[in-house]
């Protein structure tokens, strides 16, 4: 679609809609709660500020000297800024380093559209200070970006002393990073890489040539939003050197982004590989800090992907790179600056393999006279950790927990902290185990609650994050050594209100569409003192990479107790192919969306009305965002669909315009070699499915979405138009995936709470 096309489709999209939703939230009635003792609770509260679970922290780290725990915590004065803050390990009060109000002196935060779009990638919709690290080992300074220039906070004797060390706000410092002595930083500016000493001294280029379309030392899109792989660049351990990828986007596709805003409409465009389509081309590099003299590291031959980067603490450079469709994942190591790397470790799946971060040199274990090398693998058909021999490639098994581990959190040498799935993984708990197989629980382990945790440099000291069902996140420093009392960190105290409003769960005991495989699900019942068959809100995701229904604090807490008060039922479930389960059941989607998924909803709702009483099985309305917003249109366009409504937020709806690494990883690639699209891709595109919408079904979306983009819902609300199938839509102008701001996130549920009075209702 051509950007002229798309912007008049668009501005006569926005008037129709106008007159018809701009009163849409009036329609909602008041939360109630007739019974005697239920605590009221509306929506300005569920989204107010501050929020009711309290000022979350987040990015918690303890220093490298191990004396303090820096984070970022919302502003007192403004929840949607963020402020650095530290406070001693041995005790003492919580202090602010400093926010983005005192170091602009009054000048306006600016971001360029990069920035914003990297922030999403990360999904921080906040603003201030967001992103921070440690420089250097003494634990004395922090580095952070903030408006385009980069900032050192030095931890003083007489308080932190913020200092600027660049003033370019047009073009802005990307991605800065130390030096490991602390005496230098890197980052990206104007598509190349710098170097700045902190003594004073001048910032000189590494690297030069960069394009539009040709850059360095920055993650290319799908590397950050497929594969969590942030950075684009890495120090050598002893400084001298730099490991650096090369992007050339120029063979990627254009795509065109329309922002629409109430007194203007500006056209993004954006490098969006769609599946099936030219990726960026990486390429990888040593860099001399020196001299900038560059070496290269070639890539194995299939490889499509570079997942991870980094260096072995002997200074030997690796990289993890995928083949394209992600049934393999290499190891490759480049001991010998002049030639070919050598295969460490070749992992594969008849599926897809899962990228992760336990790659770690094991100091206390010598294989082949080299560090054991600790990775993770499905292979025996769960996640284990392994130990892997760096000369031979042979493994040896070191965990054998009866569900998933999740990841790996530190290792001193001879002992290894990790985290690992619990209860069918609704609950998450932390163990360590030395290299002998001798294993126990850390202290604090209980049934159903959610830890996980980040250690110091030394794994002696971890930062744990404790949470439960109606418990927010709560911070702890915990030793590693048995029988240590852990010191709570003092954070902001949820409101009084929230323990008076939890929802009470009820485990629903659900079995998939298979006959056979039972699936993880909640169920909150109606508080509004009414007799007699109750609506439902069902709310899942469906899709691979997450789950939602666990033991963990859940940020849709206030919102159901808020639909509870309103009369409904809420019902939350995990399909098959979600995380932490075996590896048959995260595997569930290959070339399945739109079937197992909705195989499992349909089966789950089917089954509610049996296992709960007061449910009205006619009246089962639907909620859900990103993926679980394709399940939302995909259920209600069936004709055997049991739900009476749904709403979908941020759909996709033709799996061809969706990123190749995502879209690829589980469906293959779209061409049948015929000129026409594989059977996974047909039996997905929802576009095709049009005419078989009979229930109500309100689509939103942002139009400055850069990760399922505004297309998907054009698409699809032409196709519905064209069939002359009623529906209702709100667009957001201007606003991204997440549709962030208080605002504008209290007129969405206003929107959606009024479409579910609409038609659940009697």
């Amino acid at each position: 679609m051509t950007a002229s096309l798309l912007t008049t489709r668009l501005l006569a999209l926005a008037a129709a809609l106008a007159p018809v939703f701009a009163d849409a939230a009036s329609t909602a009635p008041a939360a109630t709660a007739k019974d005697k003792g239920v605590t009221p609770l509306t929506l300005e509260r569920v989204f107010g500020d501050p929020p009711l679970q309290g000022r979350q922290v987040r990015q918690a780290e303890i220093s490298p000297d191990g004396a303090w725990v820096s984070y970022l915590r919302p502003s007192e004065t403004d929840s949607d800024q963020l402020e650095l803050w530290a406070q001693p390990t041995a005790g003492g009060a919580p202090r602010k380093l400093v926010s983005a109000a005192e170091v602009l002196g009054g000048r306006s935060q600016q971001l360029t559209e990069a920035e914003r779009m990297a922030l999403e990638r990360k999904r921080i919709s906040q603003g201030g200070i967001t992103g921070y690290q440690w420089c250097g080992p003494s634990g004395k300074a922090l580095l952070f970006p903030l408006s385009g220039d980069l900032y050192l906070v030095r931890l003083t004797d007489q308080g932190p002393k913020a200092q600027r060390l660049t003033a370019d706000e047009q073009v802005p410092e990307q991605d800065p990073t130390c030096s490991p002595d602390g005496s230098r930083i890197a980052y990206v500016k104007g598509g190349e890489l710098w170097v700045q000493p902190l003594d004073g001294g001048d910032a000189r280029a590494l690297t030069q040539g960069a394009t539009e379309t040709r850059f360095w030392g920055l993650a290319e899109f799908i590397a950050a939003e497929e594969l969590s792989r942030q950075r684009g660049y890495w120090w050598s351990p002893d400084g001298k050197q730099l490991l650096a990828l090369n992007v050339d986007e120029s063979a990627v596709p254009v795509k065109t982004r329309a922002q629409i805003f109430a007194d203007r409409t500006t056209m993004t465009q954006q490098r969006y590989p769609g599946a099936g389509e030219h990726n960026a081309r990486v390429t990888a590099w040593t860099l001399q800090v020196a001299d900038g003299r560059m070496t290269p590291l070639p890539l194995p031959m299939d490889a499509e992907y570079v997942a991870r980067a980094g260096w072995f603490g002997d200074g030997t450079p690796w990289l993890q790179t995928l083949t394209r469709d992600q049934r393999k994942l290499a190891l490759t190591e480049y001991a010998n600056s002049a030639g070919p790397g050598r295969t460490v470790i070749d992992e594969r799946d008849p599926a897809w393999v899962e990228v992760h971060d336990d790659l770690l040199e094991i100091d206390g274990l010598t294989l082949s006279g080299q560090p054991a090398l600790l990775w993770s693998s499905e292979a025996s058909g769960r996640r284990q950790l392994v130990l892997v021999d760096r000369r031979t490639g042979e493994r040896r098994p070191l965990t054998n927990e009866p569900e998933p581990v999740a990841h790996r959190v530190c290792s001193d040498g001879k002992t290894v902290v990790y985290a690992a799935a619990r209860d069918r993984g609704r609950s998450r708990e932390l163990f360590a185990i030395d290299l002998d197989g001798t294993r126990r629980e850390l202290d604090g382990a209980q049934p159903r609650q959610w830890r996980d945790a980040r250690g110091d440099g030394a794994c002696g000291q971890l930062l744990v994050t404790r949470g439960a069902w109606g418990e927010p996140p709560a911070l702890s420093l915990q030793a590693v050594r048995p029988g240590a009392q852990p010191v709570a960190l003092p954070g902001d105290a949820p409101d009084p209100l929230l323990a008076r409003i939890v929802p009470a769960p009820q485990v629903v005991d659900i079995t998939a569409a298979d006959g056979r495989t039972p699936l993880n699900a909640l169920y909150f019942a109606p508080l509004d003192g009414r007799a007699g068959p109750h609506p439902v809100i069902a709310m899942a995701y469906g899709g691979p990479g997450t789950s939602t229904t666990n033991w963990n604090w859940n940020r849709d807490t206030a919102l159901i107790a808020y639909w509870q008060r309103r009369g409904y039922g809420v019902f939350t479930l995990d399909t098959r192919g979600m995380q932490n389960r075996d590896r048959e059941f995260t595997r569930a989607h290959r070339h399945a969306f739109g079937e197992v998924d909705v195989g499992d909803l349909f089966a789950a709702v089917r089954q509610l009305p049996k296992q709960v009483a007061g449910v009205d099985a006619k009246r089962i309305g639907f909620f859900g965002w990103s993926y679980g917003g394709f399940l939302a249109e995909r259920a209600m366009l069936d004709a055997d669909t049991p739900l009476a409504a749904a709403v979908a937020v941020a759909p996709p709806t033709d799996w061809t315009l969706y990123d190749t690494a995502y879209t690829e990883r589980y469906l293959g690639m779209p061409q049948d070699g015929k000129g026409g699209q594989t059977a996974p891709y047909r039996q997905a595109n929802l576009v095709d499915r049009a005419k078989l919408l009979t229930r109500p079904l309100l689509i939103v979306h942002g139009t400055a979405d850069d990760n399922v983009l505004f297309e998907h819902t054009l698409r699809l609300t032409e196709a519905l138009q064209n069939e002359a199938r009623p529906f209702e839509l709100m667009i957001y102008p201007g606003k991204a995936h997440g549709i962030a701001g208080r605002s504008a996130k209290l007129h969405l549920y206003r929107t959606i709470d009024a479409f579910f009075a609409r038609t659940l209702a009697r």
